[in-house]
């Protein structure tokens, strides 16, 4: 195994392993911590339900998966985290990756969500989305992880305990491997172990590459846009990627629960090209299953060919009043809860072909049909591709929120 990968979640683990089979390496995804061997793979993905755990129960689960991942030969450990950096003053990256550093003995961690074919990208230490400031982006009204600081410098350093993280600017990076390095050198010797990489664009992410793979650290904390550069810098032996999986016939579906701006723009044009959706009050939720039973009634007799859609999907304000009824995290896991039984539901009606959207409704979902693996498939947008759901036969998508275009939900269907 040349990479070990430890996802945050499991939509950032689907992005991160189809990035890698695109840039040539054999990718096994697990659910959870492998309870058994996997295929031989170049890279192992395991996707955490960890992004917004409680920070000890992040910590462990993480530290565990990096243990499994070097006694499987792993050489070097991946953190896979959001694109958009998601978390609070607390954690959870901070505190996963001081923790992981420690273990690993690193020297140092470079760090970097950027996936600029996403827009994503990091200039100055700031994280931008698009051409907005991560801060003036709709993720400042994120239910869960609300990002209002775009120096990423300093949201990881508020997140750190024992470590100090500092910059390598772009005037370094744009200079090579070489000047990269050097600047990483000296972070060191002011104590700065842990240092935001500039990555403006998919070349700046192959510089970094290649210094990771010249200097041989052991850890990097990265969103999925370092695993398009990285294959080919480690040296790994390219393979056809297969891309084509299993045939699979029945009803199709979409679950959503993602409240994210995209994914609002996505139910909305679904509705407006004559989808046939349900949407979840999660106020009613406190009435017991009469809610999931209802959707599952109402979608039986339209299952078919064309996809119907199950959403939870909401504005900012809307999400906001949801909270203060039932408490912040209470809200999101009687919405994971109910979605998750509404997806298994739907399977036993039938649907073989599901997407689904957001990445803690997917981890409900995927963990609550009891899959073990995914293969991973063709991508639908960048970051989302179809996969093969072991043992359960399903093609699944698995849909970060702010992923996709605004067609998303008709468009993933036509893919064979």
């Amino acid at each position: 195994m040349i990479l070990g990968c430890i996802a945050d979640d499991f939509t950032g683990a689907t992005d991160l392993a189809s990035n890698l089979v695109l840039a040539g390496m054999r990718v096994v995804q697990t659910i959870g911590i492998p309870a058994k061997a996997v295929p031989d793979a170049d890279a192992v993905v395991i996707a955490l339900k960890s992004r917004t755990a409680p920070v000890g129960e992040a910590v462990e689960a993480s530290l565990q998966a990096a243990r499994w991942l070097k006694e499987h030969g792993a050489q070097r450990i991946y953190f896979k985290v959001c694109s958009t950096f998601d978390s609070t003053p607390q954690g959870n990256i901070g505190p996963v990756a001081e923790a992981l550093a420690d273990f690993l003995e690193a020297p140092f961690v470079p760090v970097t969500p950027a996936f600029p074919a996403n827009g994503r990208t990091v200039f100055q230490g700031h994280l931008f989305v698009g051409q907005q400031l991560l801060s003036d982006s709709s993720m400042r009204h994120h239910p869960l992880t609300p990002m209002t600081e775009s120096n990423l410098v300093t949201v990881l350093q508020d997140q750190l305990q024992n470590r100090q993280a500092g910059l390598i600017a772009h005037h370094d990076v744009s200079r090579g491997p070489a000047a990269l390095q050097q600047r990483a050198a000296h972070l060191v010797t002011q104590g700065q172990t842990m240092g935001i990489v500039d990555t403006v664009d998919q070349a700046s992410l192959a510089v970094l590459a290649s210094t990771i793979a010249a200097q041989n650290w052991p850890l990097m904390v990265a969103g999925s846009g370092l695993a398009l550069s990285l294959p080919a810098a480690l040296g790994c032996e390219v393979h056809a990627h297969a891309q084509s999986l299993p045939e699979v016939h029945g009803a199709a579906a979409i679950v959503s629960g993602s409240c994210s701006a995209m994914t609002n723009a996505q139910v909305a044009a679904f509705i407006a090209a004559g989808g046939e959706a349900f949407p979840i009050d999660a106020l009613r939720l406190g009435d017991g299953h009469s809610l999931v039973e209802e959707a599952l009634t109402w979608a039986a007799p339209r299952l078919g060919h064309q996809p119907v859609l199950v959403y939870a999907t909401a504005s900012p304000e809307t999400v906001r009043t949801v909270q203060q009824a039932m408490g912040e995290m209470a809200a999101g896991e009687r919405v994971e809860q109910a979605l998750s039984q509404i997806a298994v539901g739907l399977v036993g009606l039938g649907v073989r072909r599901l997407v689904v959207a957001g990445g803690e409704t997917s981890g409900a979902c995927v963990k609550a049909l009891g899959t073990e693996t995914l293969r991973i498939g063709p991508q639908i947008d960048p970051g989302v591709p179809w996969c093969h759901a072991e043992p359960a036969g399903l093609k699944i998508a698995l849909k970060s929120g702010n992923f996709g275009s605004t067609d998303f939900f008709h468009k993933a269907f036509d893919i064979p």
